[in-house]
């Protein structure tokens, strides 16, 4: 992504760069790996203890897979919010506890021992800020514009010892991702829900600009 030529048939990389996949795993399933190995950084940054409510605003690729690493974290219960009902069909096919279009639909007034922005959204940060128990963590990971603003309690944070904290991509986490999605943590049939070959990528990029869909992967 960041040399051209990567929208090709072909592509070279270091070798440095490069993991050995086990011979069960697709490679056009291994598209998965890079954003999984994301999501694995988001969690190394929460350190997260069993037993932990969790809140997660966004059930797209990236929220749904907060959602089943925190299954697989010790999560006491993973409630997920988003605007999309399609979206939210998908979250609860996983699994998910709860979900629902915003967070004062779910019952749980004291809050949320860890709270997962997967969205960028201002609107989606500002109120799940508020919405992180004593003690509790909130973790910006969806990309959010450079211009975006949201407000802070600076007392509540001291008072209620709150942690706010992020997560940008990858950090020693690719090769576990890997490791992980050989062992089948992600279901690529869930995850992955167009599989486009290469002449239709303008395709695939206006529906991936339309929020439609889950992963697009682009098979060359």
């Amino acid at each position: 992504m960041t040399t051209a030529g990567g929208a090709a048939r072909y592509a070279v990389a270091p070798v440095a760069n490069c993991v050995r996949l086990p011979e069960h795993v697709r490679t056009e399933d291994a598209a998965l790996i890079e954003p999984l190995s994301c999501a694995v950084r988001g969690y190394d940054v929460l350190r997260s203890r069993l037993g932990a409510h969790v809140l997660i605003y966004g059930s797209g690729t990236m929220g749904l897979m907060m959602l089943e690493l925190a299954k697989r974290t010790g999560a006491a219960s993973v409630d997920v919010v988003d605007v999309n009902p399609e979206r939210l069909r998908t979250a609860r096919r996983l699994g998910v506890t709860a979900s629902a279009a915003g967070a004062d639909e779910l019952e749980r007034p004291q809050g949320w021992d860890v709270v997962v922005d997967a969205t960028g959204n201002a609107a989606a940060i500002q109120d799940g800020l508020g919405r992180v128990a004593k003690a509790g963590t909130f973790l910006q990971f969806g990309v959010a514009d450079y211009a975006t603003r949201v407000t802070i309690d600076p007392y509540r944070i001291y008072n209620q010892e709150i942690t706010i904290t992020g997560s940008m991509a990858v950090l020693h986490s690719f090769e576990r991702a890997a490791e992980l999605f050989a062992n089948g943590v992600l279901d690529p049939e869930v995850f992955i829900s167009d599989r486009v070959p290469l002449e239709r990528y303008p395709e695939a990029l206006e529906r991936f600009a339309a929020g439609a869909g889950r992963k697009i992967v682009v098979v060359p």
